[in-house]
């Protein structure tokens, strides 16, 4: 890990540069693969998992015969596992849940809202080196408390044209509706446009890779929403002499761990705990069985000493980590002024790990600095707010003259019109 001391403010933004390709660097493929799914449906989604998962398939579509093997190839113990996170997180989730707003703005005129789910989302659930099936816990948890009518997963098979048992299990553990073996950019096209077999949706959750992100930020472009633009994993932790060293280290390559264009930095007031993370690091990376892509991460990530926790928390909301630890003496200092986090784990024995499996908080989470504007996933990013009104005739009058007055300044005239008929009728 490069070591930084006091790096000036101006330099602030190269240091916490990420280590991702811009979107104009991989947008056209993106859109040639867009266009052919959008063109050739079906087939196309076959050719592109041939091409990139290696596997030829004639059926997209998971049987139900798949996942009652899959549910007799997962463990008990794993099980047992999953079903504590799931209820850690549904009772998390369900706790989210707000009531319906109602007033009487004035007399006679009645406002309220209400929520109301997304009838059909789309998961997306990467395989690869790491089945993420605790992303469906986070995902399919608060999309079947919210009421979601259709809850459409995609996952990349593997060389045998298979689903990872654990996704098949949680997926139908959690109420998922229907399973599709497609990966990628493909994916995401497939969820945007609809094909024979996989339907259309009105909203795309889940992380993926630097292409699936810009994928779905296309997809917007197609009157479909996307959760958050989530791309690779990062982690920042804030840290004194009061913190462990080997916590901080285990930390930080739980996340390094997670793909080569992963990053993780480490800012302190203290150099002797930078020294002491960095010799953990090397020493915990050698006995992990995925050292190479964690190694790969680690050169792109960063240890910052700064003067003082004040400059420390100026750099940290300028970076907008996904995810922050705060091991400190005064950790009330930087609960209070954190403004750009995805989430913020405190003290010593909160492991990031927690928040990914099984605390009750949602992983799914905005990286890149969007922390600044988004927020992580939560039940309400599975369903829409409405606004009702209704006005009496008493209502009208006492507002009918200030919208006239409105609309007449705005030069439209119909506005008005439509409701001084209405005043005219209700003095007649």
């Amino acid at each position: 890990m490069k070591k930084i001391f006091n790096p000036d403010r101006n330099d602030w933004a190269d240091i916490l540069r990420r280590p991702t390709r811009t979107v104009a660097d991989i947008e056209a493929t993106v859109a040639d693969i867009f266009r052919e799914v959008q063109s050739n449906g079906d087939d196309a989604l076959r050719r592109y998992t041939q091409k990139f998962d290696g596997v030829g398939l004639e059926t997209l579509k998971v049987t139900h015969e798949e996942i009652e093997n899959a549910v007799s190839q997962v463990p008990e113990v794993l099980k047992d596992a999953i079903d504590l996170a799931r209820k850690n997180i549904l009772a998390f989730h369900e706790a989210q849940r707000t009531e319906k707003i109602e007033i009487e703005t004035i007399n006679g005129v009645f406002c309220w809202q209400e929520k109301r789910p997304i009838q059909k989302v789309g998961l997306y659930i990467p395989g690869g080196t790491a089945p993420l099936f605790s992303t469906i816990l986070m995902l399919a948890v608060p999309a079947t408390i919210a009421g979601c009518e259709k809850i459409v997963l995609c996952s990349p098979p593997n060389k045998e044209g298979k689903i990872d048992p654990a996704i098949l299990y949680t997926a139908n553990l959690c109420g998922v509706t229907q399973i599709f073996k497609v990966g990628g950019i493909q994916a995401i096209a497939a969820m945007t446009f609809g094909t024979p077999h996989i339907p259309q949706v009105y909203k795309i959750f889940g992380p993926g890779n630097q292409y699936v992100t810009v994928a779905k930020q296309l997809a917007t472009k197609f009157g479909v929403a996307i959760d958050m633009p989530a791309g690779p994993s990062e982690l920042l932790v804030v840290a004194d002499d009061t913190a462990n060293p080997a916590f901080i280290a285990s930390d930080l390559l739980s996340q390094a761990e997670h793909g080569v264009d992963s990053q993780v930095i480490l800012v302190s007031t203290s150099k002797a705990l930078l020294d002491n993370v960095e010799w953990e690091v090397e020493l915990q990376l050698n006995e992990l069985p995925r050292k190479e892509i964690a190694q790969k991460s680690i050169a792109n990530s960063r240890l910052i000493w700064v003067e003082d926790q004040d400059v420390a928390m100026d750099l940290i909301n300028e970076y907008g980590p996904e995810h922050f630890i705060v091991c400190v003496g005064n950790e009330d200092f930087y609960i209070e002024n954190i403004k750009n986090a995805g989430s913020i784990f405190i003290g010593n024995n909160t492991p990031e790990s927690a928040g990914d499996y099984a605390s009750g908080t949602n992983h799914t989470l905005p990286t890149n600095g969007y922390a600044k504007q988004y927020s992580g996933v939560n039940l309400d990013s599975f369903m829409k707010s409405m606004t009702f009104q209704r006005i009496t005739a008493e209502g009208i009058i006492n507002i009918g003259p200030s919208i006239e007055i409105m609309a007449e300044a705005e030069g439209l005239h119909a506005h008005k019109n439509a409701v001084s008929l209405r005043l005219k009728e209700l003095k007649n």
